[in-house]
């Protein structure tokens, strides 16, 4: 399965083709541009569009996450993804991975438990749990680095090229992550 994504003409949203889902290509495109109630906070002004204004890097950014996600189980993006988001309190990339799930079939309980897969362990594979705790271990690398023991559990359930991908994978959602918390991305307006 391969997996490429483009910016568009205008450079600010994600255009898609093949098979794979590129979905975090959208994640850093346009600025914070949402609308609040009345009653709601002022609203702020928009943040830069970093496509627009470093669209190498963005690009680059891109083309490292399709990299990542090939040959990986879609499901199982899904649930890395999803878990970083939650650790990394990214509103607007669990919006959009949830719905990407739900999307692609996932079902409503498997989403809820993943935020306590450990307590929840019957809901997912022993593979999906290996990588869930991979995914924790690198978003909160600065917490107590990646235990040999996480790792070796995860090298057991994938061989080098796929564990290589999945840690890419968790390096580009962590990005993506930061990208859109950076950028003000607004929860519900997935701009792909």
């Amino acid at each position: 399965m391969t997996n490429t994504a483009q910016i568009n003409e205008a450079g600010t949203g994600i255009n898609e083709a093949g098979t794979g889902n590129a979905a975090d290509a959208a994640h850093a495109g346009g600025s914070a541009r949402g609308t609040t109630p009345a009653d709601g906070p002022a609203v702020r002004s928009p943040r830069v569009n970093f496509a627009q204004a470093a669209p190498k890097a963005f690009k680059a950014l891109i083309g490292f996450d399709a990299a990542a996600r090939e040959g990986l189980d879609p499901a199982l993006v899904e649930l890395v993804q999803i878990r970083s988001s939650q650790l990394n309190k990214c509103a607007y990339c669990l919006h959009m991975h949830t719905s990407d799930a739900r999307k692609a079939g996932e079902s409503e309980e498997r989403l809820h438990m993943v935020a306590v897969w450990e307590e929840a362990a019957h809901f997912f594979t022993a593979k999906e749990r290996a990588a869930l705790a991979l995914t924790e271990a690198v978003t909160l690398v600065a917490q107590g680095g990646v235990p040999d023991e996480v790792y070796d559990r995860a090298a057991a359930h994938f061989d080098d090229a796929e564990l290589a991908r999945l840690l890419a994978l968790i390096f580009t959602i962590n990005t993506w992550n930061r990208l859109a918390l950076s950028t003000g991305k607004v929860p519900g307006t997935d701009e792909r």
